[in-house]
C-alpha cells in the first residue's frame, strides 16, 4: 500500500509539466471536482445526508475569493478566507435543512442552489449575467503548471482531513448514526451536531475548490455553476464509492474524463448545440443504474474486495500444499 502511495505522489508530481496544455487544464478540473467530491462522500456516506446544492458552495467560495481579491484583498487571503465563508453559509443554512431527510434534503439543496443562481445572475454587486471579471491570478503563480500542483496540494490536505475525520470520535458516532440514529441519540451522540459539522466542512471543500477555481479561470459567471455540475458531484461519490478515501478520486476521474469525451464528441460536425448536455445526462443516468447493480459500494471498495479475494484464492493452495506435506 505504501508502494503504491508512493507510485500516486510521483505520478501526480510528474504528469503537469508533461501535458499539452489542454490536458493539463483538464488535469487541473480533475483535481477540484475530486476536491468537492471529498465533501460529498464524507456527508453521504458517513452523515447519510444527499446534498444535490454542493456547487452552491463551489459557487461561495468562488465569489467569495473572486470579490474580496477584486476589492484589494489579497488573492491568499482571499483564498484562505474562501472555505470559511462557505463553511458558515452552510451552518446559516444547514441549521433550519438538516432537519429534512431523504429526498427532503435533497430538494431543499437544490432549492439553495437555484436561488444563489438567480442572485447572482441579478445582483449586479457579483457582476449579473455579464459575470465577475478582472481577478488576479494567485500570488506567486505565474503558469498552469503552478496551478496544477496547488490545485493537487489542496486535494492532498483535503483528503488528510477526511481520512482523520473518518477515524475519529465523530467519524465513528456518525458510522452508529447511519446504522441506527435512535440507538446512537440515546447513548449520548450528538448526532445533530455532528451532522452539522461535516456539512459545513464539505461545504468548506467546496468552498477552498472554488477559490482555487476563481484564481485559475479569472473570470467567473453564474453559467459556470449549473445544477448539472451538482449532480456531477453525486455521481462522482457514488461511482467512486462513498465513504473512501480514494473513492473521490477515482470517481472524478471517471466522470471528468468521460465528460472531456462526450464534449467533443457532441461537437462534432452535425450534431446538434444539445447534444453534450443530453448525452452527459444519459451516460450520469447510465453510471448510477451500473454502480447500483453491479458495483453498489463504488469502483474503490468493489476493487478491494476482488482484490482481497484474489489475495485469498492465491494463498488457498499453498496452504493445502503445506499441509499435504505435514
Amino acid at each position: 500500500m505504501k508502494y503504491l502511495l508512493l507510485a500516486v505522489v510521483v505520478v501526480t508530481l510528474a504528469l503537469p509539466p508533461l501535458l499539452p496544455e489542454k490536458q493539463l487544464a483538464v488535469y487541473i478540473l480533475l483535481g477540484l471536482a475530486a476536491t468537492v467530491t471529498a465533501g460529498v462522500s464524507l456527508l453521504m456516506g458517513y452523515a447519510g445526508q444527499v446534498s444535490l446544492g454542493q456547487a452552491a458552495f463551489y459557487a461561495i467560495g468562488a465569489y467569495a475569493a473572486g470579490l474580496l481579491s477584486v476589492h484589494g484583498v489579497p488573492s491568499l487571503i482571499g483564498l484562505l478566507l474562501a472555505p470559511v465563508i462557505a463553511a458558515v453559509a452552510a451552518v446559516l443554512l444547514g441549521a433550519p435543512l438538516l432537519r429534512l431527510r431523504g429526498h427532503h434534503l435533497a430538494f431543499a439543496t437544490l432549492a439553495v442552489q437555484l436561488i444563489l443562481l438567480s442572485l447572482l445572475g441579478q445582483g449586479t454587486w457579483a457582476g449579473g449575467a455579464i459575470g465577475l471579471q478582472g481577478i488576479p491570478r494567485l500570488s506567486g503563480l505565474k503558469d498552469d503548471i503552478g496551478y496544477a500542483y496547488v490545485v493537487w496540494a489542496v486535494l492532498a490536505i483535503v483528503l488528510l482531513i477526511s481520512r482523520n475525520v473518518v477515524a475519529s470520535r465523530a467519524g465513528r458516532a456518525l458510522r452508529a448514526a447511519a446504522t441506527s440514529e435512535t440507538a446512537a441519540a440515546a447513548s449520548g451522540v450528538p448526532v445533530g451536531g455532528y451532522r452539522l459539522a461535516v456539512f459545513a466542512l464539505s461545504a468548506a471543500f467546496a468552498g477552498l475548490a472554488g477559490g482555487v477555481y476563481a484564481f485559475y479561470l479569472g473570470y467567473l459567471a453564474p453559467g459556470s455553476f449549473p445544477v448539472l455540475l451538482s449532480i456531477e458531484f453525486v455521481v462522482m461519490a457514488v461511482v467512486g464509492g462513498l465513504g473512501t478515501i480514494a473513492g473521490p478520486v477515482v470517481g472524478a476521474a471517471v466522470i471528468v474524463l468521460l465528460v472531456q469525451f462526450l464534449n467533443e464528441l457532441g461537437t462534432q460536425p452535425g450534431m446538434p448545440s444539445y447534444a453534450p448536455s443530453v448525452l452527459s445526462y444519459a451516460v450520469y443516468a447510465l453510471l448510477l443504474i451500473v454502480a447500483v447493480r453491479y458495483m453498489p459500494k463504488g469502483i474503490v471498495p468493489t476493487a478491494r474486495r476482488l482484490a482481497s479475494r484474489s489475495s485469498r484464492a492465491a494463498a488457498s493452495p499453498s496452504a493445502e500444499l503445506l499441509e499435504e506435506r505435514a
